[in-house]
């Protein structure tokens, strides 16, 4: 049952139920950004705001928006940009990345078969919430699913480049980065990874570097104001042909998380650290003839069923609960 909450003084139509899904929402969103291979694109997706978030993001490019601000009507700016929402989220997403930085990090590195286990059968799960929101397979949806497909595979599969952590490819690396990050399918942490930004910005979280987060955070407003825009009208104009190929991208990068890898080259992180450069996926069979460690099996399947059953619970509650925009 829904009900007038306020938020900051605002009128909000929801229950506090689903303000703390959505806080929760932005948590999940949060985490899979940190991963290189998971988009918070996909946790938008499969929980009910993927829509409501791009509406909420380009209404912030909108020039009646702003009319309201500057004639001091407030109340109907906050709602114009459904404010309440785009608050709840981001603090959410934030307080993740800032919580879970140093775990993922901790994870990729001690643990990977595992995590990268979870995330695969998230974003296999997640191929088929995505796929079933197209309105008919016919040709076109299918050219556009194995455009996507073959799309994200060669992105996924690009050679990582080392660049020089200037302010001003902190700035680009945050515009481009944030693209990929509210596509399902595409992840934005793997774009920084393939721009040789992911260790420079994950190392700039955890050691609180005001300047990198927030030169990064500006690209990342610019992107997202920009491309946000551009997406939305993409769904609702031709809906079919870009589900379709969200639902290739998805497909695509599989690729990337793959638990199973051999890798191949390594080189030195900022800290000094030697860490996984070139990498291949193999068999699990293979893994520990080639790696010399464990392929844990029956756990990844564990926690690929985990990420399978995570999904489901998230859509369920989804539906649940809606954070609506304010009429």
């Amino acid at each position: 049952m829904f009900c007038a909450t306020y938020f900051w003084g605002f009128a909000v139509k929801g229950s506090l139920k689903s303000m703390a899904l959505l806080y929760l929402k932005g948590l999940a969103m949060g985490a899979a950004d940190v991963v290189p291979g998971v988009s918070g694109g996909t946790i938008a997706f499969i929980t009910g705001i993927y829509s409501l978030l791009l509406e909420s993001i380009s209404a912030f490019t909108s020039k009646d928006t702003y009319k309201y601000l500057f004639s001091g009507n407030f109340s109907a700016f906050w709602q114009r940009i459904n404010g309440s929402f785009v608050v709840v989220l981001l603090s959410g997403i934030a307080t993740s990345i800032v919580l879970f930085a140093r775990v993922i990090s901790y994870l990729l590195k001690a643990h990977p078969e595992m995590i990268w286990s979870f995330f695969f059968g998230l974003v296999l799960v997640s191929c088929f919430f995505v796929g079933r929101e197209v309105s008919r397979w016919d040709w076109q949806a299918i050219v556009s699913l194995i455009i996507g497909a073959i799309g994200a595979y060669f992105v996924t599969g690009m050679t990582p480049t080392i660049l020089e952590p200037s302010l001003v490819m902190v700035f680009i690396s945050g515009a481009i980065a944030i693209c990929a990050m509210i596509l399902p399918g595409i992840s934005g942490s793997f774009i920084l990874l393939t721009m040789g930004m992911y260790g420079h910005i994950i190392g700039a979280i955890k050691d609180f570097d005001l300047l990198i987060i927030t030169t990064f955070s500006a690209g990342n407003a610019l992107g997202i104001l920009s491309f946000s825009r551009l997406l939305n009208w993409l769904l609702h104009r031709h809906g079919k042909i870009t589900l379709a190929f969200l639902t290739g991208l998805l497909i695509g990068s599989l690729n990337k998380v793959w638990p199973w890898k051999q890798t191949l080259s390594y080189r030195t992180n900022s800290h000094g650290e030697q860490v996984p450069f070139l990498q291949d996926n193999v068999w699990p069979s293979s893994y520990e003839a080639l790696s010399g460690s464990e392929a844990h099996l029956g756990a990844g399947l564990g926690l690929m069923a985990f990420g399978v059953l995570m999904v489901l619970l998230l859509s369920l509650l989804g539906s649940k609960y809606r954070f609506t925009h304010p009429e």
